[in-house]
């Protein structure tokens, strides 16, 4: 096992190089001065300079990667062009936001998805299979910024009943020290209810949102998967044994129909926790993506480069651990 993991982490390696080579030299191909894009209505030939100084845009492009590079293998993120602010301090405040926000909206995923897809499958082409999968049709088919908006307007300004303008303002909350920086999972170590409370209130429309589209195609494996598992001969020797329905389709035909399933949990896991631009935008949650997409927009190199980096890093992990789990679910595969 140690061998396999080894072996995933070195073939990770020339992955990684490429996208950092590919994301410096399209952010640098751009039309445009990035020094002139940041400094705006100051933009005087003697400021530009300056910043171009300042960022290093004034060296050969090669030169500009390899100090890049040698920065990120340090653990050095950088420096913002905008503000001069360290991206790794920046990093630890929003990226706990992005993870809380993406790991709410997968178990909202997973706890509809998966009961959806089996029920699904077990009333195959009854009423109650085409109520769930035009459900699921129909999450995949409403854009995100739509639903975000409906929800802010029915929940937030009509009923009242939810907050929709960003993350709880933690530094407002007396006496209360954040351990993780998830705010939830801070207050339940620190027994803090209140704190809960607020948390949960605000993470709920944005999670909600965010969800609508991985319950959908979790809902969708599912059904797919239990229908070819509930077919087989040992499903049919199952029942013809007398099993209770409870046992065949959980312990028998759902077990052996999780490899697809949890394939598409890790990847829209990864793509979520790669920066769920939209919904951060809409309600504005200040993670990773909305950081991400003001700096593309305001053409910060130095943010869009090493974000580019790090979520793909992410994403590799999220497919390794998947990998993994393949070995805990089927004793049948084996990796040396």
């Amino acid at each position: 096992m140690m061998t396999y993991i080894l072996r995933r982490l070195l073939e990770s390696v020339p992955v990684l190089l490429g996208i950092s080579v590919l994301s410096f030299s399209i952010l640098h191909l751009i039309p445009g001065d990035p020094a002139v894009g940041i400094l705006g209505d100051r933009a005087t030939p003697e400021n530009v300079e300056r910043i171009r100084e300042q960022l290093g845009l004034n060296r050969p492009l090669h030169v500009q990667y390899v100090n890049w590079m040698g920065n990120i293998l340090e653990g050095d993120l950088g420096r913002s062009a905008r503000g001069n602010v360290s991206i790794n301090n920046e990093l630890r405040t929003r990226f706990p936001a992005t993870i809380e926000l993406a790991l709410a909206a997968m178990v909202i995923s997973m706890a509809v998805g998966l009961p959806m897809g089996i029920i699904a499958a077990i009333n195959r082409n009854t009423i109650i299979d085409t109520a769930v999968m035009m459900f699921a049709l129909t999450g995949v088919s409403i854009p995100i910024f739509v639903l975000g908006l409906l929800m802010i307007y029915v929940f937030g300004v009509e009923l009242g009943w939810l907050p929709f303008v960003g993350r709880m303002d933690i530094n407002l909350v007396r006496d209360f020290e954040p351990i993780t920086g998830l705010y939830t999972v801070d207050a339940i170590l620190r027994g803090d209810w209140a704190v809960l409370e607020e948390a949960l209130r605000r993470l709920a429309l944005p999670a909600l949102t965010l969800s609508t589209i991985p319950t959908a195609i979790i809902a969708r494996i599912t059904r797919s998967s239990m229908l070819e598992t509930l077919n087989q001969d040992y499903i049919r020797t199952a029942r013809a044994k007398g099993l209770r329905s409870n046992t065949i389709v959980l312990r028998h035909s759902l077990r052996n129909a999780l490899l697809p399933i949890v394939t598409v949990i890790g990847l829209q896991l990864g793509a979520l926790l790669s920066g769920a631009v939209l919904t951060e935008t809409i309600f504005s949650w200040n993670g990773v993506g909305k950081w991400l997409l003001d700096s593309i927009i305001a053409r910060d190199y130095p943010i869009v480069q090493a974000m580019t980096l790090l979520l793909a890093a992410i994403y590799i992990m999220i497919n390794l651990l998947v990998d993994l789990l393949y070995a805990v679910i089927d004793p049948r595969i084996r990796y040396s």
